[in-house]
């Protein structure tokens, strides 16, 4: 992954290294990611450009099909129909970003959370965290396993006290069955039985019991299940991104 020095907090803000190393031209500007993308049109062959992707969820191309083209801040579907693509309309599986030397279907990659996750806050009214929206993000049960026995524990995430209890919990190498519970409360020992697996399936999402973790209904951060009193670099990063 080409990153510019010094940029490697800012990549992290919006998307984790593992994500990006294998995507080729990713650049970090001023609160935004940009990558080299393109379309392919059977006449007039491949259009390449270069997407933004920003925490807000917009989208920009600037074209370089050709030296002397001034195609700038183009959406994805105007990049589409610039590229000259006879079936135009579903841009999200024919603009595509090379992966480990691949051209890849924007929709099989992870680069647009932040564009589903605007599109849901949109769909429920702009709901989101703390702002009146019908519908939260939705944070989907976690597990951390017990450094002790090895056994793997739920836990619910749906108020931000339980949303602090996991993010400590998974902070921590150390953590075990017995620090699972809050002060006053009975605490879990390692003798316990661990989840079925087939009752792990089932995570709490509020679209699909057993959803995977589409980016189209799981939150990657809110004032939910970010904390401004923490000092880990995903909530400083939340936190200075969104202020």
């Amino acid at each position: 992954m080409a990153v510019e020095n010094g940029a490697a907090a800012a990549v992290a803000a919006l998307f984790g290294e593992e994500e990006l190393r294998d995507v080729s031209g990713v650049r970090v500007g001023d609160r935004f990611v940009e990558v080299t993308c393109g379309c392919t049109s059977a006449r007039y062959g491949d259009a390449v450009g270069r997407l933004r992707l920003f925490a807000s969820g917009d989208l920009e191309v600037c074209c370089d099909c050709t030296p002397g083209c001034d195609q700038d801040k183009l959406s994805p579907a105007a990049f589409e129909k610039h590229s000259g693509r006879e079936t135009a309309g579903r841009w999200q599986n024919t603009v595509w970003v090379i992966v480990k030397g691949d051209k890849v279907a924007l929709s099989k990659t992870c680069l647009l959370k932040y564009y589903h996750e605007k599109k849901l806050k949109s769909a429920n009214g702009g709901g989101g965290s703390g702002n009146g929206g019908r519908r939260p993000p939705c944070h989907r049960d976690e597990f951390v396993r017990c450094a002790s026995c090895g056994k793997e524990r739920r836990f619910r995430l749906r108020t931000k006290e339980e949303c602090r209890l996991y993010h400590d919990a998974a902070a921590r190498h150390d953590w075990t069955c017995k620090d699972m519970a809050p002060a006053g409360r009975v605490r879990l020992s390692c003798e316990e039985e661990e989840e079925r697996a087939s009752r792990k399936a089932s995570r709490g999402c509020a679209r699909a019991a057993t959803c995977k973790g589409c980016v189209r209904c799981v939150c990657f951060g809110c004032e939910t299940c970010r904390f401004a009193g923490c000092g880990c670099q995903t909530c400083v990063d939340f936190y200075r991104i969104n202020s």
